[in-house]
């Protein structure tokens, strides 16, 4: 019998990274998107290409045996696909998780005790993915407090820590996916072993029993790195992120932030400095890719969600402040990004320019970085704020 695989988010992480895998570990993929033209264009043709870009030259693979929903129009249809589903995943972003939450609710309650639980894994690049997603299907609005306790049965929560980079592709639209060669996949797989359940068959994850060392070392070595390489990059008049990461005085400015996020996850996390400089250096390395070709603007939006407390930039400065370790390079790539305003096709950073332009500088360090007069960082964090603002007045 076919395993079957829902995705919710048929865009390029989707088709390219998690469908991917979950094609080439024997997977039916049932997409779930709200975009019709999207769903249309999956449904009409029978397979797409995933393109890897490697320093060296590109691999190309073709994926098969996928179906797509429109979740909006057609929720009773995907509704039947959760419940006789193996594994459910989604690439929608952090924002999104709370709409998809009902259908997923609904799926999940649909489902039999009799069967294995439903693996839900999300791929969101953020911390406590899969619990922030639980948070809200489990919400008494979509799982009444009656029916918690069959939910708990009928369900595996995972969180996963994700990483590869889908750049900006050029040329007509296509269901084809361009990405990078390399790629992570990591998984906790605690709840697996708690539960006394198997864990789902995809070689492509990795499966560790503490996840935490693994987000916080993406999160603020990769995703630090390319937030830094992309407000450097724009506020400098780089299109692209590996012609920024070309000017040496900006890749210096990308190393010496995640020098400081470094020294945070060896002290955190007991990883050795030997092997943290290692991973560094090839993080550089792979957001140099010319092959990659990806725009600052993509890789710099939403920066209200990037200067966020717990995000690339404040989450290991914050850290640093708090055992009075240095801050400047990341304070100085924070500065750059409360400079991303008023970008074309990002409304974030209209809002970001709303903000700085109405409200003290106090105001934007607690509305926008969520931090604490008495916390350490802030005064430096205020300083940062007010230079920005001075300058925009001049």
């Amino acid at each position: 019998m076919t395993k079957k695989a829902v995705h919710f988010g048929a865009g390029n992480i989707g088709r390219g990274f998690v469908a991917c895998f979950l094609h080439e570990a024997g997977y039916q993929v049932v997409f779930a998107d709200v975009v019709d033209k999207l769903v249309n264009d999956l449904n009409a043709q029978p397979s797409y290409n995933v393109i890897e870009l490697g320093t060296h030259g590109t691999t190309q693979k073709t994926i098969t045996n996928y179906v797509a929903i429109n979740s909006r129009s057609d929720e009773a249809k995907l509704v039947d696909e959760i419940a006789s589903a193996d594994i459910l995943t989604c690439s929608v972003g952090p924002r999104i998780l709370q709409f998809i939450a009902p259908t997923i609710a609904k799926g999940v309650a649909k489902r039999s005790l009799d069967q294995a639980p439903l693996a839900i894994i999300a791929c969101e690049n953020m911390i406590n993915n899969t619990a922030n997603l639980a948070g809200h299907i489990k919400d008494p609005k979509n799982t009444p407090a009656e029916s918690l306790a069959d939910h708990e049965k009928k369900t595996i929560y995972a969180n996963s820590a994700v990483d590869r980079i889908v750049p900006d592709k050029k040329g007509e639209p296509t269901l084809d996916v361009q990405l990078e060669l390399f790629y992570e996949w990591v998984v906790e797989s605690t709840p697996f072993t708690n539960a006394g359940a198997s864990k789902p068959e995809v070689p492509a994850i990795h499966w560790v029993a503490n996840l935490d060392p693994y987000i916080e070392r993406k999160l603020y070595t990769v995703n630090t790195s390319h937030a830094t390489a992309a407000y450097y990059g724009y506020n400098r008049g780089k299109p692209a992120i590996h012609d920024a990461m070309a000017d040496a005085s900006i890749r210096d400015s990308v190393a010496a932030a995640i020098s400081e996020t470094a020294a945070f996850i060896v002290k955190k996390h007991g990883v050795s400095k030997d092997e943290q400089e290692a991973y560094k250096n090839k993080i550089l390395d792979r957001i140099s890719n010319p092959n990659l070709d990806d725009s600052v603007k993509r890789v710099g939006r939403e920066p209200l969600r990037k200067l966020g407390r717990h995000e690339r930039l404040i989450g290991p400065a914050a850290s640093l402040a708090e055992e009075g370790m240095s801050t400047d390079a990341l304070l100085a790539a924070a500065e750059m990004a409360f400079r991303f305003q008023n970008v074309e096709g990002d409304k974030e950073s209209g809002e970001l320019a709303k903000i700085m332009a109405e409200k003290s500088a106090d105001e934007v360090v607690s509305q926008v970085c969520g931090l604490e007069a008495s916390h350490p960082l802030y005064p430096k964090v205020k300083a940062v704020v007010e230079k920005v603002q001075a300058d925009s007045r001049d």
